[in-house]
This record gives structure tokens, sequence and C-alpha cells, in this order.
């Protein structure tokens, strides 16, 4: 995949020196890209949440909210999280570096700006996070509601049915003051793969279970509206089968195959397997399609 910045790059610049802003502008947009402007952070937050920019070049000292504040603000807010912050800087102390990066940054500048310089790394976080997206999106239609934090619970990135999740459990400052430590709170006692916990959302029930850690050190974790109809419960009870039983039979009827539905329930494709042939026998059935047409009507209904 190229990654050519396209005319539509949405570019968010973030700095207190009308200089350094004038400097930029000319450069983004000789490059081909469109420029919004903040001279200082909460002007950028509330520009962010209304345009919803590709990427924010982000000056790292400035008076009142430094950019290390608004970068940590930008990622605790659900359309924002996903967005590449590259900080400008002219400190090279490797301890500015390092809290830029724990900020939630994907990059840094060092002041004076050297504009091929600058180009090339935004080309690449553009195509990067281009890429993040789309992948994040396929997960979200795969019915795979899945969502990263940190071990303190700070939220890293979310497919789009999560975040209606969360803002449909949100009350008052909820998601901001107790969501990352209710989760890191779980997360300290080491779940395994596959166990779960009820949150004390305010507004609405919810569930998370433990899928694991990415390559990246990410913890994997999906999201689960238990207010919305059981339908794994109904093929329990209606098929007589056990809850794991009944969920693969749920997802089987979907669509889904068994590495699909392995990576859904946190398990492998064999385990999948196994309790495939569970269902077959207690449904007098021999294949999946079979057990596909004795769901689907409990389903409908």
């Amino acid at each position: 995949m190229t990654a050519e910045i396209k005319e539509s790059d949405l570019i968010l610049v973030v700095d207190d020196s009308p200089e350094t802003v004038g400097m930029l502008n000319d450069t983004l947009e000789r490059a081909g890209m469109t420029t919004l402007v903040a001279l200082e952070g909460s002007q950028a937050l509330s520009i962010a949440r209304r345009m919803l920019p590709d990427l924010i070049l982000l000056d790292a000292m400035m008076p009142e909210m430094d950019g290390f504040e608004v970068c940590r603000r930008l990622k605790m807010e659900g359309e924002l999280q996903s967005i590449p912050v590259i900080f400008m800087t002219g400190l090279k102390d490797t301890e500015s570096v390092v809290k830029g990066f724990e900020a939630g940054g994907v990059d840094y500048v060092t002041k004076p700006i050297v504009a091929n310089e600058l180009i090339a790394r935004m080309r690449v976080h553009l195509a990067n996070a281009r890429l993040t997206l789309s992948a994040r999106t396929a997960l979200d239609a795969a019915g795979q509601c899945v969502f990263a934090v940190n071990q303190q619970g700070g939220v890293l990135w979310t497919t789009p049915e999560v975040n209606r999740l969360l803002e449909a459990a949100n009350s008052a400052n909820w998601l901001k003051d107790n969501l990352e430590a209710e989760i890191a709170n779980w997360l300290s006692h080491q779940p395994s793969i596959g166990m779960g916990f009820n949150m004390n959302s305010p507004k609405r029930s919810l569930r998370l279970v433990y899928l694991g850690n990415s390559e990246r050190g990410e913890i994997l974790l999906r999201l689960a509206d238990n207010e919305k109809p059981n339908e794994a419960g109904i093929l329990k009870e209606k098929l007589k089968l056990t809850a794991r039983e009944a969920e693969v039979l749920m997802w089987l009827a979907r669509g889904k195959t068994n590495r699909d539905i392995g990576q859904i329930l946190g398990t492998s494709p064999r385990t999948v397997n196994k309790h495939l042939e569970q269902v077959y026998k207690k449904l007098s059935v021999e294949n999946r399609t079979a057990a596909a047409a004795k769901a689907v009507p409990l389903l409908s209904r």
C-alpha cells in the first residue's frame, strides 16, 4: 500500500508561537494538506472534537496546558484516541521524549523543524492510522466488540461498537473517573483467558472478558452487553446445550468459521471443533449446515 498523503488529509497544528504556526501552515499546504490551527491546549481539544483531524502536530511546551496533557486528554476520548499525535519540541533529553510517548504520541520532531523530514514522518503515520482503522472496523463488523488497554486500565484503542456501548453506559464522569480504575483493579488479579467480570456502569450492565495480550503488549478485552437479548441462552435452553456449546452454535449460525469463533471466544479452533462435535451429537445432525439450520429459526424468533 502506498503511503502518499492525499489532498483530503486534515492536519491540526497546535503551537503557541504564531511564527511556527505560519511556517507549518505554508509547509503543509504546499504538501497538499488542509491545515487547522490552535494556539493553546483547550482550543486544540475543542477543534479536534468538532473536526476530527487525521493527524495532530502538537507543541510539547505551551503555557497553561502543555502538549503532554493535551495528548493525554485526547487519548481519553473514544473518537479522538486513534488520531496519531506527533510532538514538536526543542527538548532532546530522553525524559521528555519518553514522556511524549507515555502520553500517547506516536513520534516526535525537534525544532527547528526540517520540512522534508516532517512530511516523511507524517506519511508513515497517516498510512499506519488508515490501516489500523480498517482493521478495527473489520473487527467490529465481524462481531468482535474488542478494545485494548494498558496495565493501568488506560484505553489504547477501541472498535466503534465498544465506543457506542461505553457511551450508552456512561453517566456524569463515570468513563473518565471510574472505568480505568475498575479495569486496573480487575487486571491486578491476573485473570486467565476467557475470564470476565461485570462492570458497575451506571446506565447499562456490561461485562468484560480477558482475551490475552497482543504482540505489542496491549491487553485485549471483549465487551459484552448484558442487556442484549441472550441468544446463546436461548439456544442453551431450547437445545439442551452447555453454555459454551450454545455460544459456539450461535456464532456458527452467524456464518463464522472455527477460526473466527475461536478468536471471538478466546479459545483455539481445535477446542471449537470439540464443542461442535458435542453439538452435532445432541442435535442429531452430521454437519455445520444442519446444525445452523436448527439454530437459525430459534434465533429469528
